[in-house]
C-alpha cells in the first residue's frame, strides 16, 4: 500500500521514538528523574496492551480507514497534551493518549488493515510497508533534535502535532474503504482450506511476539549502553548500534525481492535463529571490535524480519477472517512485557554486569527460537481437542 508506507514511517517517528530525542531534554527541564521521565514510555506501552483487542476488533468491523484517521487525530492530541506538560498527572494522561493512538497507527494497525482489504494476498504488502517503517528513527531522530535546537523540546512536541495532522490524516484518509464485512458463511467459504490450527498455537505465537517485544524494547534502550559496558568507546558504541538499523532494513528489503515464495514459518525460524546469534556476537565484542557490529547486523536483520513474521504469520495459521481481533488479542501481553524489558535488563546490568544483560537477552532470544520451533512443528499436525 503506497500510503501506509509513508505513514508508517511517520507515525512511528513522531510517537514511538518521540522519547529517543526529547527523553533528556524533559527531564532537564522539568527536574524529573529519568525514571519518572521514560516512564512516561512505559505505560504507554501498557496502554497499547489494554486496548490492543479492541482496536483489533474496530478494524475488523469498520475497516482500517476510520480507525488509523481517529489515530491521526488521537496522536496530535496525545503530543498536544504533552507540549503542556507541567505536572506529572498531565504528563501521565499525554502518554496514556499517546498509547491509544500507537496502537491505532503502528504496525499492528496497519497489518491488520491490509488483511482487512487484501485478505490472503496482504504478506507482500506487509513486507513493504514495513521497509519505510524501519527507517523512522534514522529520519526523525535528526529531525527531531533540529527541532528541539530550535524550539525547545514542547515546541518539537507542537510541531509532530502539527506533522500528525498536515502528514498523516491525509495519508491515512487515502487508504481504500475495506468491502463490506462477510456474512460468517462467505468468510469460511472466501478463506482457502486449511486444517484447524492446533489448540496450543495461539499460546506459542503469544510468547514469541512476547520475547520479540522484549527483545526489541530492551535493545532500543541499552544496546549502546551494553557496548560500552564491554569496553567500547562511546563514539564506536553509537556507530556500532546505527548499524542495527541497516540490518533491519537490508533484511527487509531482501525479503521483498526475494521472499516471495518463502513459507511465513521458514521466515520465522530464520528470524528467530538470528536472534540468538546476534546476542552471541554480542558478548564476543569485548573481545573483538567486529563483533559489535555482527552484533548489530545480525540482530536488526532478525528483529526486522520478526516485524514482518508478525503479520504474516498468523495469516498462514488462523487465515483472514476475524484477523484483527485474534492477532490484537494474541499480541496485548507484548505490550507489557516490552514495557518491563528496559527495567529488567537495567536490573542484570547493575547486578551481574554487561554479560549478565547479554546473558538475558540471549535467554530470551532463544526463547523466541523454541517457541518458532514449536509453531512450525505444531503448524504441520492436526488440531487435538
Amino acid at each position: 500500500m503506497a500510503v501506509l508506507g509513508p505513514s508508517q514511517l511517520v507515525c512511528w517517528g513522531i510517537s514511538y521514538y518521540l522519547i529517543g530525542i526529547l527523553g533528556e531534554p524533559m527531564a532537564q527541564d522539568l527536574g524529573w528523574s529519568r525514571t519518572v521521565v521514560y516512564g512516561g514510555f512505559s505505560w504507554a506501552l501498557l496502554v497499547m496492551g489494554v486496548v490492543s483487542a479492541a482496536v483489533g476488533r474496530a478494524i475488523d468491523r469498520h475497516g482500517g480507514r476510520p480507525v488509523m484517521l481517529v489515530g491521526s487525530l488521537t496522536t496530535a492530541l496525545g503530543c498536544l497534551v504533552l507540549a503542556t506538560a507541567h505536572h506529572w498527572g498531565v504528563f501521565f494522561l499525554a502518554w496514556t493518549v499517546l498509547g491509544i493512538a500507537m496502537r491505532l497507527t503502528l504496525y499492528d494497525a496497519a497489518f491488520a488493515t491490509l488483511t482487512r482489504i487484501l485478505g490472503q494476498e496482504a504478506r507482500r504488502p506487509i513486507s513493504q510497508i514495513t521497509l519505510l517503517g524501519g527507517l523512522a528513527s534514522t529520519v526523525f531522530w535528526p529531525l527531531g533534535m533540529l527541532f528541539a535546537d530550535w524550539w525547545g523540546w514542547r515546541g518539537t512536541a507542537v510541531a509532530y502535532a502539527g506533522i500528525a495532522l498536515l502528514v498523516t490524516v491525509p495519508l491515512h484518509w487515502l487508504i481504500p474503504r475495506a468491502p463490506r464485512n462477510a456474512s460468517p458463511a462467505e468468510a469460511i467459504s472466501a478463506e482457502p482450506t486449511r486444517p484447524a490450527p492446533h489448540r496450543f498455537v495461539g499460546l506459542l505465537f503469544a510468547i514469541m511476539v512476547a520475547l520479540i517485544g522484549f527483545l526489541a524494547s530492551a535493545m532500543s534502550a541499552h544496546m549502546v549502553s551494553l557496548l560500552i559496558g564491554l569496553g567500547l568507546a562511546t563514539s564506536v558504541a553509537v556507530g556500532l548500534a546505527a548499524l542495527r538499523g541497516v540490518g533491519q532494513t537490508s533484511a527487509r528489503l531482501a525479503e521483498v525481492l526475494f521472499g516471495a515464495r518463502l513459507h511465513p514459518a521458514v521466515l520465522g525460524i530464520l528470524a528467530a535463529v538470528c536472534l540468538p546469534l546476534g546476542m552471541v556476537a554480542g558478548g564476543l565484542s569485548a573481545w573483538w571490535t567486529g563483533f559489535g557490529a555482527i552484533f548489530a547486523l545480525i540482530y536488526g536483520a532478525g528483529n526486522g524480519l520478526a516485524t514482518i513474521v508478525r503479520g504474516a504469520l498468523p495469516l498462514f495459521l488462523f487465515g483472514a477472517s476475524g484477523y484483527g481481533a485474534r492477532v490484537g488479542r494474541l499480541v496485548a501481553p507484548s505490550f507489557v512485557v516490552a514495557a518491563a524489558a528496559p527495567a529488567v535488563l537495567a536490573q542484570a546490568m547493575e547486578t551481574g554486569g554487561p554479560m549478565a544483560g547479554i546473558l538475558v537477552a540471549l535467554a530470551a532470544a532463544l526463547g523466541v527460537l523454541a517457541a518458532m520451533l514449536g509453531l512450525a512443528w505444531l503448524a504441520r499436525r492436526p488440531a487435538t481437542r
